[in-house]
């Protein structure tokens, strides 16, 4: 029998969602219910099937299409790989556009001055694989960087403001790479959505708008940032046209030429130039460091759940680890019968991810540097020991890393690092079965602010641990040249008898893990539609307190919480999930209402 979350629920679920003050501006990326109420006067020019998707979002009903089908964070970019998929491209093709057009649209969350991790299910061979863009550390670079002359951390904001938080860009070479894997169309026309929109100008989005408004001490340090994003000295607005003919230049450059001037010609430099001349806070991102870049392609990490494989990105990032671990860790249980309003069900949820959480802080970060036991760690046997932890009633006391198997031993102390919210995250199932799940940042929102080309420089440095070592032992995650800084993005593509099931992932900092397992559980076990999940209040436990998404349903369960133990925090919860299911009737989308984005299919 079908326990499909029932139209009314979700719409009203959505109702408060979008009426929320939750969504008031969170420290890096968030939109507030003014701006959730003006999104489709923001987005006025759309077609008639992106402005069709955005009712569904808000009815919160799936979009449903035969053939293709794409979710993003903004509706212009969903346009523009709409167009692509139409054309006959693949889900790569379309990802280019996509991504191109979100660097201009919504700047602060992702672009060409960042990095992204790719999941892709190839329909032909049947196989899935990875492409690792994440930025690497500066070459002159050693892992004292982020600590004072008395070998004390730096202070976060010290340390993200301007050149000496830049990591060498991945994203432009992740494009070219996954276009030369998977691409059938040719390469320049994938940028022709983004370059006439930068030339001819898009109308700023309120998301955007409050964003500037709200960071405008720090966007303002830095003349060329300042420039672009408080033109006659005053903040853009919601509504008003914006064009970047820089950008425009940029994205010509990439398209006639691929990324060969971003990596080893005048783009370079004038990267190099900007990180290294940043006033107060320089970097030492260096010419030879975008030269030698390069993408990598992984192996998938892939977990047991239920009868299906959850699937995603290994180290550098902690994502699919995690996500994998608190799921695994909870197939002994019947959440179904449980349900989603259960406040014994939210107990194990929440202390399957403090133990994933424990073992990611010590054990997660660049195994192309460390020795990580990344088998051990999803591997069921050990999972099973985790699992029996959770059979009491209340909350753990305590939770402490476990004891994976390892291929090869090495003591790791515990990390300290900070990852806050911003990112974007793109889903697409293309005409041919194809299936590609990525998630995009340049880390903090506007992540240096430092502004060159037309785009905006990560500060995906501080994704790294401050501190190199504790009680004499070395942090996994600390700095080292050319090593990539742990991520906790999620791209996640699950698998049922070999084929794509669901294609999701989230923005939102270390706590993508949290959203994008919870959505997961929330199609699968409590069978909602897939809009409905993602619509779905939040609750998420890394580290024993539980936060819970304030002014919605979440609340309820504060207090059954607190009787098992947990301390309870109602917050702002902005995640960013954009999914596609895959089902025997077609595929189903959805988009987050906590951003603009929507689902758009045919």
């Amino acid at each position: 029998m079908s326990r499909r979350l029932p139209v009314r629920v979700a719409g009203a679920l959505l109702a408060g969602l979008m009426a929320s003050s939750a969504m008031a501006q969170q420290a890096a990326d968030t939109v507030s219910p003014e701006s959730a109420s003006a999104m489709p006067a923001a987005f006025k020019n759309l077609s008639p099937e992106a402005a069709a998707a955005l009712a569904a979002k808000t009815a919160g009903e799936p979009v449903k299409a035969k053939d293709w089908m794409i979710a993003a964070a903004n509706p212009l970019a969903v346009e523009a790989g709409a167009k692509i998929l139409k054309a006959g491209g693949s889900a790569a093709d379309a990802m280019v556009a996509v991504q191109t057009v979100l660097g201009l649209v919504e700047p602060q969350s992702s672009g060409l001055g960042g990095g992204a991790f790719l999941v892709w299910y190839d329909a032909q061979t049947g196989e899935l694989t990875t492409l690792d863009g994440r930025e690497t550390a500066p070459l002159e670079a050693d892992p004292t960087y982020f600590q004072d002359e008395a070998g004390e951390p730096l202070k976060f904001w010290d340390a993200v403001v301007g050149g000496r938080s830049v990591g060498t860009p991945g994203t432009p070479k992740l494009m070219e790479a996954a276009h030369q894997r998977w691409g059938k169309l040719e390469w320049a026309p994938l940028f022709k959505d983004a370059i006439a929109l930068a030339e001819g100008g898009f109308t700023v989005s309120p998301r955007l708008a409050s964003l500037v408004a709200g960071d405008a001490d720090r966007l303002g340090r830095f003349d060329a940032t300042k420039a672009y994003f408080f033109p006659g000295g005053e903040p853009i607005k919601a509504g008003d046209t914006l064009k970047n003919q820089d950008y425009a230049a940029t994205l010509n450059s990439i398209a006639d030429n691929g990324t060969k001037d971003f990596y080893d010609g005048l783009i370079a430099t004038d990267i190099v130039d900007t990180v290294r001349g940043a006033p107060g806070n320089p970097g030492l991102l260096s010419a030879t460091d975008l030269k030698i870049y390069d993408i990598k392609e992984r192996k998938a990490v892939c977990a047991d759940y239920r009868d299906r494989k959850v699937c995603g990105m290994g180290p550098p990032s902690s994502g699919a680890l995690t996500v994998g671990q608190i799921l695994g860790t909870l197939d002994a249980y019947d959440l179904a019968k449980l349900g989603p309003k259960s406040a014994e069900a939210w107990r194990l949820i929440g202390d399957a991810s403090r133990l994933a959480f424990a073992d990611r802080g010590r054990y997660m970060a660049d195994s192309d540097f460390v020795p990580m036991p990344t088998k051990g760690l999803v591997d069921p046997a050990y999972l099973k020991t985790r699992s029996d932890l959770l059979k009491g009633d209340d909350a753990l006391p305590e939770v402490a890393p476990g004891t994976p198997p390892w291929d090869h031993a090495r003591l790791m102390a515990d990390d300290e690092s900070i990852e806050l919210p911003s990112t974007s995250h793109i889903s697409i199932v293309d005409a041919d079965g194809n299936a590609l799940s990525m998630t995009t940042t340049i880390e903090n929102g506007f992540g240096a602010r430092l502004f060159v080309r037309g785009f905006l420089l990560n500060n995906e440095l501080t994704d790294f641990s401050f501190r190199t070592q504790k009680d004499g032992l070395p942090i996994a995650n600390r700095l080292e040249p050319g090593k990539r800084p742990r991520s906790s993005m999620a791209p996640t593509i699950v698998m049922k008898d070999g084929k794509p099931e669901l294609v999701v992932g989230s923005p939102g900092g270390s706590r993508i893990i949290g959203y994008v397992a919870s959505a997961i559980i929330a199609h699968l076990d409590w069978d909602m539609n897939i809009q409905a999940a993602l619509a779905y209040p939040h609750l998420v436990n890394r580290f024993g307190t539980f936060d819970v998404e304030e002014n919605t349903a979440a609340t309820e369960l504060a207090a059954p919480l607190e009787a098992l133990g947990y301390k309870v925090n109602p917050r702002a919860l902005t995640s960013g999930l954009h999914a596609i299911a895959i089902t025997s009737d077609g595929l189903e989308g959805g988009a987050d209402p906590r951003r603009e984005g929507i689902a758009l299919g045919n």
